[in-house]
């Protein structure tokens, strides 16, 4: 959902940023993309933080209130996408680090409820993201098998889940350079004009 269908991740990182010492390099910053709150707020603390400003109830209330304070703006071809998998009768799971609450908030600000069969936020399918367990989740709740899902990702976390749980990726790194392509994963600058059929 971050970064892939609407433009949060760079909230994310603009949260992360902002707890972190000043003249943490940007690398870091990047690196934090991608993670649920737990293995941020560990990160966040090897990475200088003051761990009280880093628990993840702090995290939630920090990336909550920016998003809701800034809104939410929706990829370029996401919503396209989103349209031609309903056409073609392929059912759509919404996997997030995101903790439900604010996922149910972006989808309904957003992108419409109606268009997601499944939704797995945040920890409830055990370990988060780079673990395989979201997305296993989110097929069996489905009925499929993961390698027949076709996983949108735009962070190494979340690719290597997915990849992990056997689905096929297509990457739209949020951040440049982050994802290499590899035999169950394309890389793509958008996900304009991208053709669901022949995926």
């Amino acid at each position: 959902m971050d970064g892939t269908l609407v433009g949060t991740e760079r909230q994310w990182l603009a949260v992360g940023a902002a707890l972190l010492p000043e003249g943490t390099p940007q690398a870091a910053v990047e690196s934090l993309a991608g993670m649920g709150f737990p293995e941020a707020s560990e990160a966040l603390t090897a990475l200088g933080a003051d761990p009280a400003a880093v628990t993840e109830a702090a995290l939630d209330a920090a990336f909550t209130a920016r998003v809701r304070a800034e809104g939410v703006s929706v990829r370029p071809g996401a919503l396209e996408l989103l349209d031609a998998a309903r056409a073609l009768g392929v059912p759509i799971a919404l996997v997030t680090a995101s903790e439900r609450h604010l996922a149910e908030h972006v989808v309904g600000a957003a992108l419409g409820a109606w268009r997601f069969a499944v939704m797995v936020a945040g920890a409830e399918a055990g370990a988060g993201k780079p673990a395989p367990d979201p997305y296993l989740k989110a097929a069996a709740e489905l009925g499929v098998a993961a390698e027949d899902c076709l996983a949108v990702e735009d962070t190494l976390t979340g690719v290597t889940a997915a990849v992990a749980a056997g689905c096929r990726v297509v990457a739209v790194p949020s951040v440049a350079g982050s994802i290499a392509a590899g035999e169950r994963v394309t890389l793509r600058d958008t996900l304009v004009g991208f053709d669901l059929a022949s995926a």
